[in-house]
């Protein structure tokens, strides 16, 4: 009797292994190549985002021109030469007021347009001389923050449309379901596609375009205090006794 059972489980053990190699023949082999067909590249991902994609990728493009504009105007306004007051210091006391004036002129920066404005002042009140250098700092500073509040428009518009793409999306999947009569991945996938990456889209666009804002602005803040420290130590020369 036991004999007879060992017998049966040894067949039904080889029927199962015969069964399985069968099986494993049959399963084909995902190769390399096949692999790389079924994966998505980053552009294929971002048309699946849908017709709201190419106003977010048009105000990325606009973050990014005006942010390297910018970067590279503030830049230049924020380098600061060393020798610069000294050397208005000497002309000054020297009674050099021309050659201060145009050593200021051939300086295209703001601080040398605030000086030449306070040099061509000299001879009223002390206070009229600052209350003009400031008017012409109100007006640089102007200079230095054009345009930024673009990208803070870029932050707050990018993220609402990435929401709308949201809608559409699941507009789209619902669209969908009632024309296959069934939920399925493959009914739904097409609007969650749209759904997701257009709302990734917008968010990532709008977070970049919110640190450039205040990354400028930082840039912005640091350049007005170089701007009122020089127009202070200006205003010092002038009380100073000439040699």
């Amino acid at each position: 009797m036991i004999n007879a059972i060992l017998l049966q489980v040894n067949q039904a053990a080889t029927m199962v292994s015969d069964t399985t190699a069968r099986v494993a023949q049959q399963i084909p082999v995902a190769t390399p190549a096949k692999l790389l067909v079924d994966e998505f590249s980053l552009l294929d991902l971002l048309i699946k985002g849908g017709p709201i994609m190419i106003p977010v990728a048009f105000l990325s493009l606009i973050a990014v021109y005006v942010f390297v504009e910018r970067y590279i105007v503030l830049r230049k306004a924020s380098r600061e030469d060393v020798n610069f007051m000294n050397n208005i210091r000497d002309f000054m006391h020297n009674g050099r007021v021309d050659s201060a004036l145009t050593f200021c002129h051939n300086n295209n920066t703001p601080i040398a347009r605030m000086i030449e404005k306070g040099i061509k002042r000299l001879g009223q009140p002390l206070k009229e001389i600052g209350e003009s250098i400031e008017i012409v700092g109100k007006f640089e500073v102007y200079k230095l923050e054009k345009n930024i509040v673009i990208l803070g428009i870029v932050a707050g518009i990018a993220p609402m449309l990435g929401f709308i793409g949201t809608i559409i999306g699941v507009i789209k999947i619902f669209h969908d379901i009632s024309l296959a009569g069934d939920v399925s991945i493959a009914t739904v996938s097409s609007g969650l596609y749209t759904k997701m990456v257009s709302s990734a889209a917008g968010l990532i666009v709008g977070i970049c375009a919110f640190v450039l804002y205040h990354w400028l602005n930082i840039m912005v803040e640091k350049t007005v205090h170089k701007l009122e420290r020089n127009a202070m130590e200006f205003l010092d020369v002038l009380q100073e006794p000439s040699k």
